[in-house]
């Protein structure tokens, strides 16, 4: 379940930005005008923060392939990790398609989906809601493989994946904006600090509950 992985975060830029220092950032009415022509979607941010619900509901209103790191990339059966260099050859594989929803993050792979995404909404509400987010998850789903999980990989408790939501905004968010930075700059960016700002991008553009 740690979606933070240290062989292929090494060669991630270290953080020198504070988050919102986006060369194209826009706020939630454009970003949603910009869901019915976006062909290609990032959605990041910490574990927890409603990604894969979010990921999901837009894939069903605009009928866009949903594409989940952790179910599509990086795991296999018994919480086996995949290779770094068949996670990287993946990524690219579903990245040059013409349609799809990147549920994740990870930043050695960013460039490739960056490259071809139209838009990226970024989940960065408080810590606090995320960590309770994925405790409501493990608890609810314990022992169950979730739709956005690869098979054989039941949801558990890890305190080490908590420590990484606990830590995310300082240790791995700075990264993932200096990719966006310098391999996204063209990329438009809509960063959704809450539920209240979510729900409002999804009622805009269309989506239902």
């Amino acid at each position: 379940m740690i979606k933070h992985l240290p062989e292929l975060q090494a060669s991630c830029i270290s953080p020198s930005l504070r988050l919102g220092e986006f060369m194209r950032q826009v706020p939630v009415r454009e970003a949603a005008v910009l869901l019915h022509t976006a062909r290609r979607i990032m959605v990041i941010g910490c574990s927890g923060s409603g990604k894969s619900t979010l990921s999901r509901r837009i894939c069903a209103r605009f009928d866009l392939p949903y594409v989940s790191m952790d179910r599509d990339i990086f795991w296999l059966p018994g919480w086996v990790m995949r290779e770094r260099s068949d996670i990287i050859a993946k990524v690219e594989r579903y990245a040059s398609g013409g349609a799809w929803v990147f549920d994740g993050n990870n930043c050695e792979t960013m460039p490739s989906r960056l490259r071809r995404a139209d838009l990226v909404l970024w989940l960065a509400p408080p810590r606090r809601v995320s960590l309770f987010g994925a405790m409501k998850r493990m608890a609810g789903s314990y022992g169950e493989v979730r739709a956005d999980m690869a098979p054989g990989c039941p949801e558990r408790f890890d305190f080490a994946f908590l420590r990484y939501i606990w830590n995310f905004n300082e240790q791995t968010a700075p990264k993932m904006e200096r990719m966006i930075n310098l391999d996204g700059a063209r990329v438009p960016v809509c960063v959704l600090k809450s539920r209240r700002e979510m729900n409002e991008l999804l009622a805009l553009s269309g989506v239902g509950h």
